[in-house]
């Protein structure tokens, strides 16, 4: 039986414990929150959980296989530096956190004492994703678009620039570790931010609520990715555009879309991502085989490397390298 911890109450802990709770063999043993009183209530879904309020203490009581870390951007590191000092695999929600310093020291420390670990780029395992993958294949891709147009959450640290790192890291991360994953890594970056809306109707709103990133690949390839989060609640439109020699594949929300001379296939998503995450992860935890992990913590670190240059882009307004980025860090 493995025995996994989760730390964080939120929603996405609640996805993953509820999928872990289903998976044989597999039980979520104990919980730590901001308050012991927050994971007591979460650990009594669980049979057999416990609640925590302290980290330390959570696992020097419990004999956990496997430790789930869900939580908010600016709370990243300390919790990540703890459990690779006790050789604890761990799977972490992305992004890895608002800024590069965090996942680089965790990075230093991971080369030092490695450990399994997961990030939950829950694209990457879409069947969408999938068939785009055996799509690409053999095409000389061109271009691609993405958006990831939505509303802005109303928990309070999202609309802080420095506890979230504003929606393209937060959000529009998706995008571009997919499109890192299926059309190769990045030379260079240009971005354009903008306060346009959402400062007007809220209080303490320091993120950016419109954005456009253009990426130029190693390849050759051009992408562009562009954000919002000013529309209403209920409105979105999320995806990514591919243009190749022979056509168009468009992923959104909903599969994949197939589209040539004369030919219109549709493929829709059938499969449950987060299932299929969680199930990588606790087969390697069980055999010690990674394969099966599509993004591990030294690949999203990539993501973020091009994520935090996108920042960097529009804060001073040049194009940064990516070979710039990788000079002065660890």
């Amino acid at each position: 039986m493995l025995n996994i911890g989760i730390i964080g109450t939120g929603w996405f802990s609640k996805v993953h414990a509820n999928i872990l709770s289903e998976i044989e063999g597999v039980r979520v043993k104990a919980v730590c929150g901001t308050s012991t009183e927050k994971a007591e209530s979460f650990a009594l879904e669980f049979d057999g959980a416990r609640g925590y309020g302290v980290l330390e203490e959570m696992l020097e009581t419990e004999n956990l296989d496997a430790v789930y870390v869900c939580v908010p951007p600016f709370a990243h590191g300390d919790i990540e530096m703890e459990l690779i000092s006790r050789g604890i695999p761990f799977f972490v929600e992305k992004p890895l956190a608002a800024d590069l310093e965090t996942p680089g020291r965790i990075i230093s420390a991971l080369r030092e004492k490695p450990v399994i670990t997961a990030v939950g780029y829950h694209f990457r395992y879409r069947d969408a994703a999938i068939k785009l993958m055996e799509e690409l294949k053999g095409c000389q891709l061109g271009m691609v678009t993405g958006y990831w147009m939505g509303s802005m959450p109303a928990v309070p640290w999202w609309r802080n620039q420095e506890k979230s790192g504003g929606q393209f890291i937060e959000q529009t991360t998706h995008l571009l570790d997919l499109l890192r994953y299926s059309a190769g890594e990045a030379e260079e970056v240009t971005a354009v931010f903008g306060n346009k809306v959402m400062h007007e109707k809220h209080e303490n709103v320091t993120v950016s609520d419109i954005g456009s990133v253009i990426v130029k690949m190693k390849n050759g390839t051009i992408a562009t990715l562009t954000n919002t989060c000013i529309l209403p609640d209920g409105v979105s439109a999320i995806g990514l555009d591919y243009y190749h020699d022979s056509g168009i594949l468009k992923l959104n929300q909903e599969g994949l879309i197939k589209s040539e001379r004369d030919i219109t296939i549709k493929w829709k998503d059938r499969d449950n991502p987060y299932i299929r995450e969680n199930r990588a992860f606790i087969q390697a935890v069980e055999n010690g085989d990674s394969s099966g992990i599509l993004s591990d913590y030294h690949d999203a670190y990539q993501t973020q490397k091009v994520a935090l240059a996108a920042l960097k882009s529009a804060e001073t307004g040049v194009t940064v390298k990516l070979e710039d980025i990788n000079k002065n860090i660890v």
